[in-house]
């Protein structure tokens, strides 16, 4: 597919700044912020996109090793002061002009120790102790209630602060980082065609979005050029990913309001996905079936099984939104308004349904496919639920059509070939939950010298509290259900 790339190295002063603006008021946004220690110097790699048509712009700012600053982009992006925090942590670059340089990734008990740096050494002792700190809101009647970071049944790890008067929300804080695994780390001296793997565990309910956005950055740096077949073949996979996630969030999000009933139908589906899954690409969670250079089919999809399965999840929904005491939860619930999911930059089905258009299917296709774009203006509990159910018809509809016009082999496996030097890529990719962005660079040596990966949770998760503002404690669960964002797709 065409698409405009172009690269600028800028300073870290001036030409930085000068340059985000121009770009983000052309409607690009920034989806991703990478540094990189290059041992006798730092560099931050900035990648604006926009879409429609396909644009991508990527900024570069060399730093000394002994004195690391720039200057902060805050002002313009709340996405970008949460990437600056990002790096002061895991790299020590201080951005000049920043309004709260708090911790973001290393907790209290983390010692002052960056562990992205080439010198970082050994990992040292974690003994400290000491608190987050939470803004205390204060007034008659006001209290607070902590919640997490261990819940109960298999939920990852997270802390949230209640700050509430009666049952009413005031103000909710979250605090992430507490399953950090050092992945992007791992990445490092990999060859090109061994990471795979590693891509597919960054977020397990994402694993085939993630390995293919791996692979396209991959093929990207090494200038491989696939067959539209196998776009379209890779394209089926994500959309068979959307479906088994959307059915039990669909269900989930019934259950968090007493309808269990319509839960179990779900889960009924979705196991009947899963099987499919399997069925398709020899694994339930889609794993192994996207890798650089190829893709590997064991079969195509039954079509009129998926549109069965499609029917049966809009049954489900139309039982659950029938019930007018689920329907009254949903409506109304946890309002995202589009100022502030434009303003946080949230993506997929989050944004959709507060009014933003942005699918990356569409604003940085791999192959034409015809798009059914669905959304909502209202923002709510609702929204999110029935963008989720109209996207699954709407990839039931694109499953069907990759199906019936596809002929030949459901395998193919290009050799990628080794880079003559530093070479980097870019793969974007439209998952479930919305679009997930990965870089890589790699040396003469065909081995990854630095991988950056932006999971869509990573834009979403702050969206949540601020749909929280002046709904009731009780809601909390259906309104974080809603959002479904990942742990682990953040928590890097």
């Amino acid at each position: 597919m065409n698409r405009q790339r172009i690269r600028h190295r800028v300073s870290a002063q001036q030409g930085l700044v000068e340059m985000a603006e121009r770009l983000l008021a052309d409607a690009f946004r920034l989806a991703l912020v990478a540094a990189h220690d290059d041992g006798d110097r730092l560099r931050v790699v900035y990648l604006f996109l926009a879409g429609r048509p396909d644009r991508r712009i990527e900024l570069e700012c060399l730093l000394p090793h002994d004195d690391p600053t720039l200057r902060s982009l805050a002002y313009l992006s709340f996405p970008a002061g949460r990437f600056e925090r990002e790096m002061a942590d895991l790299f020590g670059i201080r951005p000049v002009g920043h309004p709260k340089l708090r911790r973001l990734v290393r907790h209290a008990h983390w010692p002052d120790w960056h562990p992205m740096r080439t010198d970082a050494g050994p990992t040292p002792e974690f003994g400290a102790t000491g608190a987050f700190p939470f803004l205390t809101v204060e007034g008659p009647g006001v209290y607070e209630i902590p919640v997490g970071p261990v819940h109960a049944g298999l939920i990852e790890p997270g802390h949230f602060r209640f700050s509430v008067a009666g049952e009413t929300v005031l103000r909710l804080k979250a605090r992430l980082w507490y399953v950090h695994r050092g992945i992007e780390r791992l990445f490092h001296s990999r060859t090109a065609t061994q990471a795979t793997d590693l891509a597919e565990r960054i977020s397990g309910d994402t694993s085939a979005a993630h390995a293919l956005a791996h692979s396209l950055a991959i093929e990207d740096a090494v200038r491989i050029e696939l067959p539209d077949e196998v776009h379209r073949l890779r394209a089926l996979v994500i959309e068979l990913e959307r479906l088994y996630n959307h059915a039990a969030d669909l269900g989930a999000l019934a259950n968090d309001v007493g309808y269990s009933l319509a839960n179990a139908h779900a889960q009924r589906i979705r196991e009947k996905l899963l099987r499919l899954n399997a069925a398709v690409t020899g694994h339930r969670l889609l794993r192994g079936a996207i890798r650089p250079g190829g893709v590997v089919l064991r079969s195509l999809p039954d079509v009129s099984e998926v549109r069965a399965l499609a029917a049966d999840i809009d049954e489900v929904a139309a039982l659950t939104l029938a019930n007018s005491v689920v329907y009254d939860r949903f409506s109304g619930t946890a309002v995202l308004h589009h100022d502030d999911a434009c303003a946080l930059g949230c993506l997929g089905y989050v944004a959709r349904a507060s009014g933003l258009r942005t699918d990356a299917r569409v604003d940085h296709p791999t192959t034409d496919l015809p798009i059914t774009e669905v959304g909502s203006s209202d923002g709510d509990v609702l929204a999110r639920y029935t963008v989720r159910r109209d996207e699954v018809a709407a990839s039931a509809n694109l499953i069907q059509t990759i199906v019936q016009s596809h002929t030949g082999q459901t395998e193919y496996d290009a050799m990628v070939e080794s880079v003559d030097t530093l070479s980097s890529g870019v793969g974007i990719v439209e998952g479930w939950r919305g679009t997930i962005v990965h870089r890589v660079e790699i040396d003469a040596g065909n081995r990854i010298t630095r991988a950056k990966i932006v999971d869509p949770s990573w834009f979403n998760w702050p969206a949540l509290p601020v749909a929280m503002a002046d709904t009731i404690v009780p809601d909390f669960p259906l309104a974080n259900k809603s959002f479904n964002q990942s742990y682990a797709g953040n928590d890097l």
